[in-house]
């Protein structure tokens, strides 16, 4: 079975829009492993303009599945981590000012760096996990750097996906057959989404986990706003 793990990051993002404390990001996370979520996943961003590091503090409170944080390891960041001891970390190359994740590690050229803050990590027993372009060769190098495992970048796969270029999905097979040749686990997300969901896990060998943030959020205005509309009619009338 694939593990599903929730990015609450756009929950975060509404309850901001607003201030005060609606929704509340804990019961939200609470809520939603309830209902059957294997894990949490939180990507905090140096302007905090979502997840702040003190969500990130509280989260495991109430956080009782796996906890995941993303995240560019800054200092702050690989402080923060070591602080909290979540069941994985995940390395993201993005920038100061990115608003999503856009690409994977070149594992090769950031291979010193990625083996020091990997062990660094590994030295407070947090499974580490490195976000990757369905690329061979930055996964024969990721596997150089220490870690456990690798995160499959799928925005390829979802673009081509909505275009009915299925064949895109090979490249990620390639990928997680080298990848658990070489005894690394497999973890996917980005743009993944209801439509796109059942193909990509029923054909993808060897993966443990995908994270899904925008498009859970996103369809959940969609699939539960009727509802949500009529209970003010009925109260209302």
């Amino acid at each position: 079975m694939v593990k599903l793990s929730v990015n609450i990051n756009k929950i975060a993002t509404l309850r901001n829009a607003r201030g005060g404390n609606t929704p509340d990001l804990l019961k939200m996370a609470s809520d939603i492993q309830s209902y059957g979520a294997d894990g949490i996943t939180i990507h905090p961003r140096p302007d905090e303009r979502h997840i702040t590091y003190d969500d990130a503090k509280e989260l495991p409170k109430v956080v009782y599945k796996e906890f995941n944080i993303e995240g560019n390891p800054i200092d702050k960041f690989v402080n923060l981590v070591c602080k909290i001891r979540p069941t994985q970390v995940t390395l993201v190359p993005d920038g100061v000012d990115a608003i999503t994740s856009n690409s994977g590690w070149d594992t090769i050229k950031n291979k010193s760096f990625l083996k020091d803050v990997v062990s660094e990590f590994k030295k407070n027993e947090i499974r580490t996990s490195l976000f990757v372009d369905p690329n061979l060769k930055f996964i024969e190098a990721a596997k150089e750097t220490g870690v456990d495992r690798i995160e499959l970048y799928t925005e390829s796969y979802a673009t081509n996906f909505e275009k009915g270029n299925l064949q895109e999905l090979n490249n990620y097979i390639e990928s997680s057959l080298l990848a658990n040749k070489l005894q690394l686990g497999i973890n996917a997300g980005h743009d993944l989404n209801l439509q796109n969901i059942h193909y990509f896990t029923s054909n993808m060998p060897f993966l443990d986990e995908v994270s899904i943030g925008h498009a859970i959020i996103s369809e959940s205005l969609y699939l539960g706003i009727e509802n949500v509309v009529n209970l003010y009619l009925q109260k209302m009338n």
